[in-house]
C-alpha cells in the first residue's frame, strides 16, 4: 500500500476508535477538564503520534540510506547497493536506483575496457614508431659519426666523441621509453618475467626493489597480466618519482580465491594528499577486471598499494 493510503488509514482508524469510545463509553469531556478526561485525551494523542512515527520512520528510512549512498557512491568503487526487501513505492524506488548503479557501472566498464584498449594500441604505435624510425635514425647517426671520426682533425676528435655519446645517450632513453610504453617481455615471456625486468630497471635507476613471488600461480590471461602489469609499473614509479622512497617490496601472492599484488615502499607516504591522475588510474585498470585497489600507510613507513584479483573458479 502506498505511504500517503496508509498515514490516512492509520489516522481513520484513529478517529474511528476514538468515536467510538466517545459513543459507547461512559466516557464525558466536562468544560472543566477533569485530570481523568486529561489522561484519556493525552495517551489518545500519544497514541497517534507514535502510531504515525513508526510508520513513517520504518516506511522513510529506506530513503534515508539511500540518500546517503547517492551522496557517497563512487563508480571506481563499484559494488555498492541497498538491500532491496521492501515492497511497495520506496521498495521500487530502491530497485530502480540498484539497476540505475547497476548499468552505470556496466557501461563504464565498457568504456573504460575501450578507451584502455585505445590507450595500450597508441602505446604500442608510439613505441613502435620510437623504435623503428627514431631509434633507427639515431643509429644511422652513430654509424656515420664512426665512420666520420678518423677523417677529422685530431683538435676536433675530443668533441665529436662527446657528439657520439650524446647520441649513443640519447639511443639508449628513446628504447628505454619504448619498452616502457609497450612491455613486449610480458607478451613473449610472461608476467613473472615482465615483473622481474621492471623491478632491474628501477633497481639501475637507484631504487632497491626487492620481489617476493609465490611458485606455482595460475595462468591470468592477457588482459589481466597487462591490469597487473601496469599497476605495479605506476606504483613503482610513484615510489620513486613523488615519494623519494629508497626500498620497495615487490610482492605477487595468492590469497585464497584471489591474486595479490603488492607494493610497499619506505617513502613519504600519502601524507593527507588527495589521490592523484596515477592512482584513479590504477583504480580504473582495476575496475576494468573486477579487481580491487586499496592505497593507504604500509609497512615500511611509507604507502601500500594493494591489487586484489579474483581467480576463476574451475571446475
Amino acid at each position: 500500500m502506498p505511504l500517503y493510503w496508509r498515514v490516512c488509514l492509520i489516522n481513520g482508524l484513529m478517529f474511528i476508535a476514538g468515536t467510538v469510545a466517545l459513543a459507547l463509553a461512559p466516557i464525558t469531556v466536562s468544560a472543566t477538564v477533569l485530570v481523568s478526561e486529561a489522561v484519556v485525551l493525552l495517551f489518545g494523542l500519544i497514541g497517534i503520534v507514535t502510531l504515525n512515527a513508526v510508520l513513517l520512520r520504518t516506511s522513510l528510512a529506506p530513503l534515508d540510506r539511500l540518500v546517503r549512498l547517492m551522496e557517497t557512491v563512487d563508480l571506481q568503487r563499484p559494488g555498492r547497493r541497498l538491500p532491496e526487501s521492501r515492497s511497495g513505492a520506496v521498495g521500487q524506488l530502491v530497485r530502480g536506483f540498484n539497476a540505475m548503479i547497476e548499468r552505470l557501472e556496466t557501461e563504464r566498464r565498457t568504456s573504460n575496457a575501450k578507451a584502455l584498449a585505445a590507450q595500450e594500441a597508441e602505446r604500442h604505435r608510439i613505441a613502435r614508431e620510437l623504435h623503428d624510425e627514431i631509434g633507427q635514425g639515431l643509429t644511422a647517426v652513430l654509424l656515420s659519426l664512426k665512420q666520420l671520426s678518423p677523417k677529422v682533425p685530431a683538435d676536433v676528435r675530443g668533441e665529436l666523441a662527446e657528439v657520439q655519446e650524446t647520441a649513443r645517450t640519447t639511443l639508449d632513453e628513446v628504447r628505454d621509453v619504448a619498452r616502457r610504453l609497450r612491455p613486449g617481455v610480458l607478451e613473449d615471456l610472461g608476467l613473472h618475467s615482465a615483473l622481474a625486468a621492471l623491478a632491474t630497471e628501477f633497481s639501475a635507476h637507484g631504487l632497491r626493489v626487492e620481489r617476493v613471488n609465490s611458485p606455482g600461480l595460475p595462468e591470468l590471461g592477457s588482459e589481466r597480466e597487462l591490469v597487473i602489469y601496469r599497476v605495479a609499473q605506476e606504483a613503482l614509479t610513484n615510489a620513486a618519482r613523488h615519494a623519494q622512497a629508497q626500498t620497495v617490496r615487490l610482492a605477487l601472492r595468492r590469497h585464497g580465491p584471489a591474486l595479490v599484488l603488492a607494493v610497499d615502499d619506505d617513502g613519504l607516504g600519502l601524507r593527507g594528499a588527495g589521490e592523484g591522475t596515477g592512482i584513479r588510474g590504477m583504480r580504473e585498470r582495476a575496475f576494468l577486471i573486477g579487481a580491487q585497489l586499496a592505497v593507504g600507510p604500509g609497512e615500511l613507513g611509507g604507502t601500500a598499494v594493494r591489487l586484489t584479483v579474483p581467480l576463476e573458479v574451475t571446475r
